[in-house]
């Protein structure tokens, strides 16, 4: 397999068996491609996980007061608010420990 070019059968294929999908560099940023390929995907119903290595060894109070904030609204965003507002207390600390912890 070509894995420069993908066939629309083959990727029809894959989005038509899953339901979740971790996309490795989404932007934040709504002029970005990626924003719009990951809210596309969100708003056909597919569980999204956004995958941003530019988290990657940020303070885990900041993370967390920010998941809070999208989770509470404070801090509308498109695709944010949406995957957040349903975080509990625990998974917001779970999150901002992970993010945290990494290596940028």
């Amino acid at each position: 397999m070509d894995h420069d070019s993908y066939p629309d059968a083959y990727i029809r294929g894959i989005l038509n068996t899953v339901k979740t999908i971790a996309m490795v560099g989404v932007s934040a940023n709504d002029n970005r491609p990626s924003y719009f390929a990951f809210k596309y995907l969100l708003e056909r119903g597919y569980r999204m996980i956004p995958v941003n290595p530019g988290l990657a060894g940020r303070d885990r109070g900041q993370i967390a007061s920010a998941l809070r904030a999208f989770r509470d609204g404070k801090r509308p965003a498109t695709v944010m608010t949406q995957l957040a507002k349903g975080f509990t207390e625990q998974q917001i600390d779970t999150l901002a420990a992970y993010f945290a912890a990494a290596k940028p």
